[in-house]
């Protein structure tokens, strides 16, 4: 799956799923891979969360970092946030950058659910570290 999102400030950001083949189009300048091993290389500038497949990113200061430099760039550049199928780990990582963006934390999957992916945001613990997400100090 592969999809952009609109934030509420105008900012967009593609959600991507990398088990699909291909390059995306247009390719992105910025990429934040949430994934359980380091991705493959990009011919873009990227950065890695360590985030298991159904589970939460294994260092929430880091993740809540990239998150933070990934909503600053996409102001002016093209940005993806992608895990394996875009939906569990992209959908959490997308809603915390919802929040960034300024949507209240109680409607961030729900906002992320209906602008991206209806189906987001996969277990119990990705809804509750998203409810219980604050921004990097």
């Amino acid at each position: 799956m592969s999809a952009w999102m609109e934030l509420p400030s105008g900012r967009r950001i593609r959600g991507r799923g990398l088990r699909e083949r291909g390059e995306p189009v247009p390719p992105p300048q910025f990429g934040l891979y949430l994934l359980g091993k380091p991705p493959p290389p990009f011919a873009w500038e990227s950065t890695w969360v360590r985030w298991p497949d159904f589970w939460l990113p294994t260092d929430r200061e880091a993740a809540a970092a990239a998150f933070a430099a990934a909503w600053r760039r996409a102001e002016h550049e093209a940005v993806e946030v992608a895990c394996g199928g875009g939906r569990g780990r992209t959908g959490t990582a997308l809603a915390c950058i919802a929040i960034l963006d300024g949507v209240p934390a109680q409607e961030a999957v729900a906002y992320v659910r209906r602008h991206y992916y209806h189906g987001a945001v996969e277990t119990p613990w990705q809804k509750r570290y998203v409810r219980e997400f604050s921004s990097p100090s």
